[in-house]
């Protein structure tokens, strides 16, 4: 199969690596020259990934129209920022097959990957796009780690085209043709991981501070924010229970290579955000994705306290410890 991956970072980088050691074409594409260059001369990605070499036979480009053409009949990639899916979306031919990898909800619209799509190619009665998601560090899938992926699409054809891309004896991908749910899971397991990582970062700091029972409490209570959203968006209950729900939560929540996890220790520790978004170096999509997961929750009926403590928190109108407080504090109701 002819596969291009549209984007250099840590995730793209490493299916890229997976896909070229399956025997296929494969062409990373990444928009800085230079970095391209010296990717092509070190075999080695020394920004994201500089422990895993590249095969021989992966092709690396910073022409974007050619890694399009390369896979005008086979399976594009999107491994960008979800800010940079709409533009990598337009800049796509509408028959072509694309996955993306990216998670949450875009900034100013709202929208998830799949509402892109259709906004971009309204008059297509069917489109040949999805997502590929689940519980996955990019590090450990380059370095061939076991891992199970879920490819989502209501094409099964294209869910397929994934399976053959990039299933292995160290890779398993399983279909689903639910990716309103996959998405919801994907955007708003990273502001669950934040949430989670306060309670972790608190939990350290004194003996009447919250512990492990909180962070169960906070993993629970999270999986049934996102199933409820989900559902108000259209998803299938049972999608929450897989790969992009329970899986992805638990592992970015409790992961330690988990960049969300990571924001909420330190904003336990008192840290301010720009303060901490320049000591993470890459991007945390809940930091991101929460107000939008709030608003989308808002204009559906939702409520969601967890994603509402935490807009709070990132916004700097409640500490660490007054978060927790108001979740602790809610009345009791039924489970």
């Amino acid at each position: 199969m002819k596969i291009s991956v549209l984007g250099a970072g840590a995730w793209g980088t490493a299916l890229a690596i997976q896909a070229a050691n399956a025997g296929h074409e494969v062409s990373l594409w990444g928009r800085d020259a230079a970095a391209i260059d010296a990717m092509r001369v070190s075999r080695r990605n020394a920004a994201y990934l500089p422990d895993s070499e590249l095969p021989s036979a992966l092709a690396l480009t910073a022409d974007r129209g050619a890694a399009i053409a390369h896979a005008a009949r086979g399976l594009t990639i999107v491994a960008t920022p979800m800010s940079g899916l709409r533009e990598t979306l337009a800049a796509l031919p509408s028959t072509q097959r694309v996955l993306w990898l990216c998670k949450g909800f875009e900034a100013g619209t709202g929208r998830l990957g799949h509402e892109i799509a259709r906004e971009l190619w309204p008059a297509m009665p069917k489109l040949s796009v999805g997502v590929l998601s689940g519980p996955s560090f990019a590090q450990e899938v380059a370095a061939g780690r076991p891992t199970a992926l879920v490819a989502a699409s209501e094409d099964a054809g294209l869910a397929r085209a994934a399976v053959e891309a990039f299933h292995g004896e160290r890779l398993r991908v399983y279909t689903s043709s639910d990716p309103v749910g996959v998405e919801v899971g994907g955007a708003v397991k990273n502001v669950m991981a934040i949430a989670v990582g306060v309670c972790d970062g608190l939990s350290a700091s004194a003996p009447d501070a919250p512990g492990l029972n909180a962070r169960a409490a906070l993993i629970t209570r999270g999986l049934a924010e996102m199933l409820r959203l989900g559902l108000a968006l259209g998803a299938r209950a049972e999608t929450f229970m897989g790969l992009s729900g329970l899986g992805d939560l638990v592992l970015t929540a409790t992961g330690d290579l988990s960049r969300n996890r990571r924001v909420g220790l330190m904003l336990a520790q008192g840290l301010g955000l720009p303060q901490i978004l320049a000591r993470l170096g890459h991007v945390a999509e809940g930091v991101y994705s929460a107000p939008t997961v709030l608003a989308r929750a808002r204009a559906a009926g939702v409520e969601m306290p967890i994603t509402e403590a935490m807009v709070a928190l990132l916004d700097g109108r409640l500490r660490a410890g007054e978060a927790v407080e108001r979740l602790m504090g809610r009345e009791a109701r039924a489970e």
